[in-house]
């Protein structure tokens, strides 16, 4: 599987919020378990957390680990 990046267009907006991604510190988020779809582009951490609680994407995601 491999993904290629590309810069998004200058006034891309915040999935979250609505800002422009590049008043910010832009983030980029691409879901390559399910065919490496669109990329989704947040203006700061801070929204893409927010968006994670709101959608309760870590709900069944963690990951296991043993120390043996």
């Amino acid at each position: 599987m491999s993904a290629t990046a590309e810069t998004p267009d200058e006034d891309e907006a915040c999935a979250y919020c609505g800002a422009r991604i590049f008043d910010h510190d832009p983030i980029c988020v691409r879901d390559c378990t399910d065919d490496c779809g669109s990329p989704t582009y947040f203006c700061n951490y801070a929204c893409l957390s927010a968006h994670i609680d709101e959608n309760d994407l870590t709900a069944g995601d963690a990951c296991a680990w043993s120390p043996e």
